[in-house]
């Protein structure tokens, strides 16, 4: 059964490939839902999958890519909305 996730990445997150890592990573783990950038620096995410792989995508997104500084990320477990693919906003 698939579970959901709203995820905030806080540190040197922008300009550095994280929403690309962000996609990639969803991908090869059939997560769908989205990501995007916000005005205060931070990354936005909506995320849904199943429980094993929607774990390691969070763990994924606590690393980030090599040139990012992730300094926190905030967890919200939110309602499945069914998305299709995983897309940039």
């Amino acid at each position: 059964m698939k579970q959901a996730v709203i995820l905030t990445i806080y540190g040197h997150v922008q300009g550095v490939g994280f929403r690309y890592f962000v996609i990639q990573k969803a991908e090869y783990l059939e997560i769908s839902g989205f990501v995007k950038n916000l005005s205060n620096g931070n990354v936005y995410i909506e995320a849904e999958g199943e429980p094993e792989k929607l774990e390691l995508f969070i763990h994924a997104c606590q690393q980030g890519p090599s040139h990012a500084w992730v300094e926190k990320v905030d967890i919200q477990h939110c309602p499945v909305q069914d998305f299709h693919g995983f897309v940039r906003k």
